[in-house]
């Protein structure tokens, strides 16, 4: 059915779960299945007395882990009433019959998290972290082949009868039976999710924000841009329509390309699904499933609207921050009882509703209250576009048959400034400036206020002429303006899969105690407890300021990096990796390094020697690359630059993309410090490195972006720009100009502009 678009509005509200709900699965138009965090599977029935509304009428339970992925069996001879499949932390897919809400199989067969079901003629097809595919016939697995080599997150088959996944490897590919057809590169990070575009190809979102649309040939057709942060879940409708969830806690409705809704959660929106009728279903992470439609008949009552309003500005209100920090995890008046350390040492506790700071006065031994500190409830009360705030967001229409267009405005920028902007971004022609300016004053209520209507285009900074207004030019040269140069600050990779790495280091143990020849080598019961608490204590991001080691988890980690097999030592190296990133670690891991012969460099040299083990490869330079984050470490990444780029050199051709990613990350970090201690050799070896990896046409385009922002970089502000136009980086910028990729055009263009100023 074709539905014109209008704004989605509350339907109801499906509370009883206990936790976060993490799928969904519309069961024909009269029933919805959710899967959550708190081990159990709901079906939701239409209320008999209210059709407008849902009933919980099973609760499924046989999962010992949280749920997550969920499919549904049409009604069949089996399933007289369907069926619904679940997959679970757990490892297991559970096969359910609906008439009596009892198991009726269970899969047994991946060995990590089941992350996604499709169904292929009777067949269940399941995904999963293992990195494999599995195909399941009358509760048997049948089939079984890994799909990528890294965590496979998604898998929908199409109408022509191919499978579709996505992987955590950034890509998206196409099966025929257990056979690749083709892979697709465009994501710059994971592919969460999948779903099928009817009559026209596939859809991904992916962790690096984004929504693409791709041909079954693997050709982009569009890309979707708005999501401030990871994207979970895609879905579309026969009406042309598309639903995404994220964790930035918006429901964003597209159409055309262009988000034309974005529907705020009080939490991570981890799935959104269409009913057939062209509602929508979405699961939050306060444990809630809740339905939207653009039906008058079916909209909530305004009490159940304004509920939902409130329930949203207490959720923002409860995450109200002060210096950075959540109000409700301040200390209270007693952490003034403990004398400070040091004159001036700073301390902010809660005070009622307000966080205050104190000094400590180290002569008279005690703290001085210095004020109070407010960063104000969450954007409250601003309206939102493309999940950001703003003070207004306006419809423009331009006229002769054109789109209404969005218009976001805060009333501290310049409208000159936003209206040159916004024309540039909409490619429309300037000539509409005064009029848009205009159309912002009037609606902003500024008319009598003054503002510099100097028109400087931001990419290229010139001025242009304003109509009615006499010439003129600037008494001082403008500066250009540049989108991705130069870097400051430092990359790093923070995310980490702990309990895998857990996992994995449990499995070697288990795999040393089991060899006489080895058994020396082996982790006593207090060693993995302590692991279990360097964990628990990384995971706890909140405490990060205040969270400490002891002495003994530094000296076990440092003490298996020496002693266990080199095919062994990848998840001790990842837990360096996320270590180095907290305060205290970084600190404590400095001062073992500097007292005990370098024993980073000698792990270095060993897994790079022996490159037989990708993951070695790969987390050493991660854990290098995070060093940046620190300068305690940034003596030593100066003094040991030659052997870290000459260890990892190799990384930049290699076919793992997750290694040059890593390697150019490396490369740019690099840059960003050499730049600011002005160390013109070694900006000379990192130019050198970074041109390689832009020269290459077989480099991904997101490592290509970052040795390419690396070299623009040096030339702006290090003492390297001569040496790059001796090394010809003007053919290197035209050629990246030249690219489709939007943001390789631009750093071209940054490129460019450098090489050309005086």
């Amino acid at each position: 059915m074709e539905i014109d678009f209008n704004e989605y509005q509350l339907r109801c509200e499906l509370r009883g779960h206990e936790d976060d709900v993490r799928g969904i699965c519309v069961c024909g138009n009269e029933a919805i299945a959710t899967s959550s965090r708190d081990k159990t599977v709901r079906l939701w029935s239409q209320d008999p007395s209210e059709k407008r509304n849902f009933v919980s009428s099973k609760i499924l339970l046989g999962h010992t882990s949280f749920v997550g992925p969920i499919a549904w069996i049409p009604p069949n001879e089996e399933f007289a009433e369907g069926g619904v499949v679940s997959g679970g932390m757990d490892t297991l897919l559970l096969v359910w019959d609906l008439k009596s809400g009892e198991k009726v199989q269970t899969l047994k067969g991946h060995s990590l998290q089941v992350t996604a079901i499709a169904l292929d003629n009777g067949d269940i097809v399941s995904s999963s972290v293992d990195c494999t595919l599995r195909r399941w016939r009358n509760g048997q697995s049948v089939e079984t082949w890994e799909a990528h080599k890294a965590p496979v997150q998604a898998v929908i088959k199409l109408p022509s009868g191919e499978l579709v996944t996505g992987s955590s490897d950034t890509t998206l590919k196409l099966w025929r039976g257990k056979t690749c057809l083709h892979t697709f590169n465009g994501h710059a990070d994971t592919v969460r999710g999948l779903a099928v575009m009817s009559g026209l190809g596939v859809l991904s979102a992916s962790h690096d924000g984004s929504l693409r649309l791709w041909a079954v040939s693997g050709e982009v057709l569009m890309e979707m841009v708005g999501h401030t942060a990871i994207v979970y879940s895609v879905d579309s409708h026969a009406s042309g329509l598309i639903v995404s969830g994220s964790e930035d806690r918006f429901a964003k409705i597209w159409k055309d390309g262009v988000c034309v809704q974005s529907i705020e959660h009080p939490g991570c929106v981890w799935d959104a699904k269409f009913m057939e009728n062209g509602d929508i279903v979405t699961a939050c992470s306060d444990g809630v499933v809740r339905i939207w439609t653009v039906n008058p008949d079916n909209i909530a009552d305004q009490l159940e609207r304004d509920l939902y309003a409130s329930e949203l500005s207490q959720y923002k209100t409860s995450r109200k921050r002060v210096g950075g920090l959540k109000l409700e995890e301040l200390p209270g008046l007693e952490a003034l009882k403990i004398p400070g350390t040091s004159d001036g040492q700073t301390k902010v506790v809660r005070e009622g509703d307000n966080g205050v700071a104190y000094a400590w006065n180290m002569p008279e031994q005690k703290w001085d209250k210095i004020g109070e500190v407010v960063d104000g409830p969450e954007e409250s009360g601003r309206t939102f576009h493309d999940g950001v705030p703003y003070d207004h967001v306006f419809d423009v229409d331009i006229g002769d048959g054109m789109p209404i267009r969005k218009l976001p405005y805060n009333r501290s920028d310049n409208p000159y400034d936003v209206a040159d902007k916004w024309l540039l971004k909409e490619n429309l022609p300037l000539s509409f400036r005064e009029q848009i300016v205009q159309f912002i004053l009037q609606n902003t209520g500024q008319k009598d206020v003054t503002f510099d209507a100097s028109f400087r285009d931001p990419y290229t900074g010139a001025n242009a002429y304003v109509p009615g207004q006499p010439s003129r030019t600037s008494d001082a040269s403008a500066k250009p303006t540049f989108k991705h140069i130069p870097k400051k600050g430092m990359l790093v990779f923070d995310t980490a899969q702990f309990d895998g790495i857990l996992k994995k280091i449990t499995e070697f143990n288990s795999a040393l105690q089991s060899d006489q020849e080895k058994q020396n080598l082996s982790l006593t019961e207090l060693d993995v407890s302590r692991l279990g608490a360097i964990v628990k204590i990384l995971k706890d991001t909140s405490h990060y300021h205040s969270s400490k080691f002891a002495d003994a988890d530094i000296s076990l980690l440092l003490n298996l990096l020496r002693s266990w097999p080199i095919s062994m030592i990848f998840p001790v190296i990842d837990l360096v990796r996320m270590i180095v990133l907290h305060p205290d670690g970084a600190t404590m891991l400095h001062k073992r390094f500097q007292a005990e012969n370098d024993i980073l460099m000698e792990v270095i040299k060993k897994v790079t020697s022996n490159s037989a083990i990708p993951a070695n490869l790969l987390t050493s330079i991660r854990t290098v690359t995070n060093l940046f984050k620190n300068s305690c470490y940034h003596g030593w990444l100066q003094k040991h630059r030659s052997e870290v780029l000459d260890a990892f050199s190799s990384f930049s051709s290699s076919p793992n993309k997750n290694l040059q990613l890593s390697y150019s990350t490396l490369i740019l970090n690099y840059a960003v410090l050499l730049t600011e201690s002005k160390d013109e050799e070694g900006q000379y070896q990192v130019l050198s490195a970074a041109l390689e990896i832009a020269e290459d046409g077989k480099v991904e385009v997101d490592s290509k972006f970052r040795a390419l922002v690396a070299v623009g970089s040096l030339m702006l502000e290090g003492l390297v720009k001569k040496a790059a136009l001796d090394f010809d980086v003007l053919n290197i910028a035209k050629a990246a100009k030249a690219s489709k990729e939007s943001k390789l055009a631009e750093i071209g263009s940054d490129i460019e502009l450098v090489a050309k100023q005086g």
